[in-house]
This record gives structure tokens, C-alpha cells and sequence, in this order.
């Protein structure tokens, strides 16, 4: 390490984060007020063309109003049966390989040694001051050893003792809802349960959950990132919010260890009982960079795959009668629906050396785009991919999650959440109307809903 390396590295364990990035954020407007090329891209919707009318060499799947205008479908299937590695030279993002078949997605996303995940998964980068380090984003074998150090928060016996605090939390919610009368699913359900969950992960104060959802849209990404209608300024003031809320967490959490109090389960103990972590307090980018992650991962699949599942036994209520005909199908159908809906399109890879994917040669650096969004959706793996079909045989062969080193930690936990959410529903409603289409968020990274009006019928007692 040289001795610049050293002294920025002291100065960023000495100086509080929040200072650090109100820093960042203060030199950041003075040098977008200055020069054009530091502002980030401004994204305005207009209709994208049918895709039989766009040449395949411009064909752009970062828009992030692809999803919001229901056109993604007709593009990415032109991309498996046409070019399934294309290239795209001139994107607002930059130039970028898609991948859209699903065995080429799998091939590239379980050979680390040869496709790297550094710097980001997503097809932009962060703000300048905001360039956080996490695991999601780092090659073995440190990835490695900071997913070590909190995956025990997800382990079977824990996941086992969390069921019954799930499922009282989902009752509670279930409970709570108006009968016959027009709500947010989004808000009411959607939101709530994974706020619930994520103040559970995190030991997070129980009263302000619902600010950690908030932070985590904030944080999942900005218009430079993926395409989304936050700003840069917002980013930046829920950056320092985040900053100070975890340093708070985290020195109480150790306080209190120190003090004698057995070390619990949520992710701040686990991270203080792990050697390669017990200090990431003084490392902070990566302390704001992994909590972001952990925050951000246990929000995004969880709540729009919750709001995706209702959505998608609308459209097929063959589907849903067959559900309630036979509740033992759920955990089929969460997988089911984590496919059909693949809460995140992609995640990115960098190629390390000069290598070929599917005929294509890729120059070392080229960055990769593996849209699970369409692998999901590739007819050569799933049959009939584009309906849902909550018995299909090979649903659990989805790569909503990912693959290989960078499978989505928090998997199982997700789908236990869904799961019971299903059993809890079947019990207490025999329909789950949705009113109108739903809101969707935009983003060419989050495949999500920011709202979706609902009506509940009451199930009639036996």
C-alpha cells in the first residue's frame, strides 16, 4: 500500500462517514455546476417503438422505461432468437454486452475466475464520494469472507426460529386490512412486511422501519446508476441519513456487548463477531457499501415479488383457482413467482481476459450484461416462460437469485416470507382483486411497483 493509500485510509477511519459524504456531496454540486460532463444523465419518457421497427444494432435495453411500458418482453425475445450476445456501443451508460439466453447467463455468472463482478453490478456507477465498496461487487476471496461473516442471519436454524416471528407479523398485517374497500397493496402489504423484516435483520429501531424501505429506494439507485427518477442530491442526503443511522446501531450493538449482553443474530452482531469484519467500522465505505447491500437485498425481491404474485394471479385466474383448490402448490408457485416477476433485471460482469460467449468475441474489459429478466423468460429452458404456472416443473431452475459465488444470500428467507404470506392469505380471503395496472417504478435495474390498488373479499366461514 502506498503511503497516499495510508493516509487516505486513516483519514477515512478518523473522520465520521456523514462528514465524509456531506464532503462528497458539497464538492459534487460545485463541480456539476461547473462542468456538464459531472451531471448525470436526465432521462424523459416518450414511447418506445414496437421492436419490429427498430434496427437490431439499436436496440437498448438500459431505457429505464422499458418495464413501465410493457415493452421489454418483445425486445428481449428478439435479442434470444436473434442476437442473444449483442452489443450496444452508445448507451447513456456506456457501451455493454446483453445476455439474454438463459445457459449463456448461467455460463457467465457461476465462472468468477474469468468474469469479474468489480466495480458495479449495475450498468451505471455511483456518484463521485458515493463509490462504496460491497460484497455483492468484490471477487473471492474477499467477497468470500464478508459473506461469511453475516450469511449465519440466514442459516436453517436461524430461518427456523425467525418462521413464527414472520408469520405473527404477517397476521398482523393481514389483519389490519380493510374488507370490500379499495387500499395499496404496495404500501399496505408490500412495504410494511418488508419493513418489519429488515428492522428484524438489522436490531433497527421498530418505530422508524418504514424509513429503512424509504433509504433502501434511495440507495438502490439514481438516474447516473440505473436510469431511476431519484437525483443526486437525494442520494447524497439519504447516504449521510444511512451513515449516521448505522454507526449509531453499530456502537450501541458493540457498547452493550462490551457491557456483558450476549451477542444476538441480526447482521450488525454478526459482522462485529467476524474477524474479516469486526472492524468495518474504520473501513467506511465498506460499512456503508455492505449495510446498503443488506438493506437494499432484503427490500427489493421480497416486496415487489409480494405485489408481483397478486399481479400475476390476476392476469391468470385459472391459476389462482387452482391455488385455492390445492394450498399445498405454494412453494411451487413462490418460485413461480419469483421467475415470472425477477424482482432485479441483471447484474453486470466485466470480462477479465479476451474471451468468446456464444460465438461473440469479447475484448478483456468489455462489460456484461446478464439479463436474468430474460433468461427467465427463455423459451429454450421454460415452457410457455411468458405465463405463470404455479406447478410448473423446472420453476426452482430460475436465476432470479443469480448463480454460483454471487447467489443471492438471502434466497431462502425470501421465499419462506412469500410462502407464508400465501398461507396466511388462503386463510382469511377468498379473492384479491386488483383494481387498475400498476404503478411501475423507473429503473432498468428494479423491476418493481410503487403502486397497486386492490380490493379484499372476506373468506366465508365454513
Amino acid at each position: 500500500m502506498s503511503v497516499l493509500d495510508q493516509v487516505i485510509n486513516k483519514a477515512q477511519a478518523t473522520i465520521p462517514l456523514h462528514v465524509q459524504i456531506r464532503g462528497a456531496h458539497l464538492y459534487s454540486r460545485a463541480k456539476r455546476a461547473v462542468l456538464e460532463s459531472a451531471r448525470p444523465p436526465v432521462f424523459t419518457e416518450s414511447p418506445i417503438p414496437d421492436v419490429a421497427d427498430v434496427p437490431l444494432t439499436e436496440i437498448d435495453m438500459s431505457n429505464p422505461f422499458m418495464y413501465r411500458q410493457g415493452q421489454w418482453k418483445s425486445y428481449f425475445k428478439r435479442l434470444r432468437d436473434e442476437a442473444p450476445v449483442h452489443y450496444q456501443p452508445k448507451s447513456a451508460f456506456g457501451p455493454f454486452w446483453s445476455l439474454t439466453r438463459y445457459k449463456d447467463i448461467l455460463a457467465v455468472d457461476k465462472n468468477h475466475h474469468l468474469f469479474s463482478a468489480e466495480p458495479y453490478i449495475v450498468l451505471g456507477s455511483p456518484p463521485e464520494g458515493l463509490d462504496v465498496e460491497m460484497f455483492i461487487a468484490m471477487d473471492p476471496p474477499k467477497h468470500d469472507s464478508q459473506r461469511q461473516a453475516v450469511q449465519d442471519v440466514v442459516a436453517p436454524k436461524n430461518l427456523k426460529e425467525l418462521e413464527q416471528l414472520i408469520r405473527v407479523r404477517v397476521q398482523e398485517v393481514l389483519d389490519g386490512l380493510p374488507i370490500d374497500e379499495p387500499f395499496d397493496w404496495v404500501d399496505k402489504v408490500s412495504i410494511e412486511l418488508t419493513s418489519r423484516m429488515l428492522a428484524t435483520l438489522l436490531d433497527f429501531p421498530y418505530d422508524q422501519r418504514r424509513r429503512l424501505a424509504e433509504l433502501s429506494d434511495l440507495a438502490a439507485g439514481n438516474s447516473g446508476a440505473t436510469g431511476s427518477v431519484y437525483e443526486l442530491d437525494e442520494t447524497f442526503d439519504a447516504a449521510v441519513e444511512m451513515s449516521q443511522q448505522f454507526a449509531n446501531l453499530w456502537r450501541d450493538k458493540k457498547a452493550r456487548t462490551d457491557a456483558g449482553e450476549e451477542p444476538g443474530y441480526d447482521l450488525i452482531s454478526l459482522l462485529q463477531s467476524h474477524d474479516s469484519t469486526k472492524d468495518l467500522i474504520n473501513r467506511p465505505m465498506e460499512f456503508i457499501g455492505n449495510l446498503t447491500l443488506l438493506v437494499v437485498g432484503g427490500n427489493d425481491t421480497t416486496r415487489n415479488s409480494m405485489t408481483g404474485g397478486v399481479f400475476a394471479l390476476n392476469q391468470y385466474p385459472d391459476e389462482f383457482a387452482k391455488l385455492k383448490a390445492n394450498p399445498k402448490l405454494i412453494p411451487t408457485m413462490v418460485s413461480e413467482i419469483i421467475r415470472w416477476q425477477t424482482p432485479l433485471a441483471y447484474m453486470c460482469r466485466v470480462a477479465k481476459e479476451d474471451t468468446m460467449i456464444n460465438g461473440q468475441f469479447i475484448r478483456k474489459g468489455d462489460r456484461i450484461v446478464m439479463w436474468y429478466a430474460s433468461g427467465n423468460r427463455d423459451e429454450r429452458q421454460f415452457e410457455r416462460p411468458d405465463e405463470l404456472i404455479i406447478d410448473r416443473a423446472n420453476a426452482r431452475s430460475h436465476i432470479a437469485f443469480g448463480y454460483g459465488v454471487h447467489r443471492c444470500m438471502g434466497n431462502r428467507l425470501a421465499e419462506m416470507q412469500l410462502r407464508i404470506l400465501w398461507e396466511e392469505l388462503l386463510e382469511r380471503f377468498d379473492d384479491i382483486e386488483v383494481l387498475q395496472d400498476p404503478e411501475i417504478v423507473q429503473s432498468n435495474f428494479v423491476r418493481g411497483y410503487s403502486k397497486m390498488m386492490v380490493k379484499l373479499t372476506k373468506k366465508q366461514s365454513a
